[in-house]
């Protein structure tokens, strides 16, 4: 008897650690399971360098969604960054979406100024005012070399 309550203790144990394993994999990984509460945006960059699939998206300094996936328009010679943002957050057709550094040597993120003076962007719309993420090395060879001029 008391080999089988050791046995069926130790597998209440396995069970609620393998329940608090998934619960930490959704909640950390970004998965969603039983539905979806965001909607899709793109945006067309000239470059999208250091940008990964699964960075965030903030605007107004807050965390609104992830970077779904980076490809490449062959027609136009630019990046589409295709991402979700969450439902609620109004992004009109004159906002501005940039890609930023997480300071020095950080990763980088995509962040939206949300606009206001034109329409609702509905889901699957395109940001179309764009700004690359600014190359620190490529200011810094400048700097280096002397092809800053100085004022």
């Amino acid at each position: 008897m008391q080999k089988y309550t050791m046995e069926t203790t130790v597998g209440i144990f396995l069970v609620i650690g393998l329940l608090l394993i998934g619960y930490m994999t959704v909640n950390l990984g970004h998965i969603s399971i039983l539905g979806d509460n965001a909607y899709p945006l793109s945006a067309r960059f000239t470059s999208v360098t250091g940008l990964r699939a699964g960075s965030s998206v903030f605007m107004l300094g807050i965390e609104v969604g992830r970077v779904e996936r980076l490809t490449m328009d062959q027609e136009s010679r630019q990046a589409a960054v295709e991402m979700r943002i969450q439902n609620g957050m109004k992004i009109y057709d004159d906002a501005i979406a940039s890609i930023k550094t997480e300071g020095l040597i950080g990763g980088m993120y995509l962040s939206i100024d949300p606009g206001g003076a034109g329409k609702l962007l509905a889901p699957g719309g395109t940001i179309t005012e764009t700004q690359p993420a600014v190359d620190i090395a490529d200011i810094i060879s400048k700097y280096a070399f002397g092809e800053v001029e100085k004022k």
